[in-house]
């Protein structure tokens, strides 16, 4: 037998668990500023989790998909990002939506059922959150396409839960994006839980970041709860991406410390023991410990910028419970260019 072909996954962490520098840190991360950015992105994309996960309680939103836990993976994801690359998200992906230009107002909007909070006033050219699994992927391999013919040195990320990667759209996609050499990075939050299916019922293989073996790309799994980590592994795969390089998947590999979404009671399949564990390991601790190990942060700090993040939060609240609803016709101003005369008719009854 004669081996033709050996594969590696590489596995990217800057702070271990505790909080401990392993090994260098980045470059950009050598900017105290930056780090502490980074903090504060989380935290307010934490605050404001919490208090859409309220809204949705007390009856003044629909279903929403929390972030809990995973907030470094989407803040990491946007800092990365050039201005002039596309996001093309799956549901959870606030931490980069809200620094490429859309508004907490809007992500609110769009979960009380009003489609108007997709059409995001700065990120023109960023998709919508998209709710159906697996399919965003194939249009990010569209606009990819789009950017290599037109020699531009832009990207797309595209990402998705690791129940995502388990669809033949995201094969597909890995397929399309390995063959093309298109300037795309697939990000893989695996968070563990495809609702209420566990990692290791999903798929044989021993990581999700070596499913880019098949695609034909590079494959790399990173800590997922190390926003530092995160943020160098993005900005390394966009790099290649817009210099010509080809695609990129990442794993980065975090835990829902939340249910899937408020529609979901995640305390009946997930063992306490393990969400207890997760806890310990979250994003938002590590770095803050790291910071105030560093001297780069103390209490004072963190209650300012709790009540900053407290009224920020409270006015994009304010600002959606202000918005004057849709008239019921809009159900049909969102499917079609041209409305079909079939649907004209229903379309004048509902402005009655």
């Amino acid at each position: 037998m004669t081996i033709i072909a050996e594969f590696s996954i590489e596995y990217l962490q800057c702070l271990d668990k505790n909080a401990n520098l392993v090994g260098d840190l980045p470059s950009f991360a050598k900017d105290n500023a930056q780090l502490i950015n980074l903090y504060e992105l989380m935290v307010l994309n934490r605050t404001f989790d919490t208090k859409a996960i309220n809204l949705q309680r007390t009856g003044k939103m629909g279903t929403y998909a929390s972030t809990l836990g995973q907030e470094a993976v989407f803040v990491g994801i946007g800092h990365a990002m050039k201005k002039t690359d596309v996001l093309v998200p799956y549901y959870r992906d606030y931490g980069a939506l809200l620094q490429r230009g859309a508004t907490m107002k809007q992500i609110l909007q769009y979960w009380g059922g009003d489609e108007r909070g997709s059409d995001y006033e700065e990120c023109r050219e960023d998709f919508p959150l998209c709710v159906p699994i697996a399919t965003q992927f194939l249009h990010a391999t569209g606009v990819a396409t789009a950017m290599k013919y037109r020699k531009q040195k832009r990207a797309v990320v595209a990402t998705g839960g690791e129940g995502a990667s388990s669809e033949g759209d995201f094969y597909e996609a890995l397929n399309v994006a390995g063959q093309w050499q298109l300037p795309v990075v697939f990000v893989i939050n695996n968070n563990q839980w495809a609702i209420s299916v566990a990692r290791q019922s999903q798929t044989g293989c021993q990581t999700i970041a070596q499913k880019a073996i098949a695609g034909g790309m590079p494959g790399i799994q990173v800590d997922g709860n190390d926003v530092i980590a995160m943020r160098d592994c993005v900005n390394q795969a966009l790099q290649a991406a817009r210099t010509g390089k080809g695609p990129t998947l990442i794993e980065a590999v975090t835990y829902r410390l939340c249910d899937h979404t408020t529609a979901d009671d995640a305390s009946r399949y997930v063992p306490k023991e393990d969400l207890d564990k997760a806890w310990q390991e979250e994003p938002i601790k590590r770095l803050q410990t790291y910071l105030e190990t560093e001297k780069l942060w103390d209490k004072n700090k963190e209650d300012a910028l709790i009540k900053q993040c407290q009224q920020q939060v409270s006015q994009a609240v304010e600002d959606y419970l202000n918005i004057e609803p849709q008239a019921v016709s809009a159900m049909f101003d969102y499917m079609y260019e041209t409305l079909p005369k079939s649907l004209q008719q229903q379309r004048g009854l509902a402005d009655l």
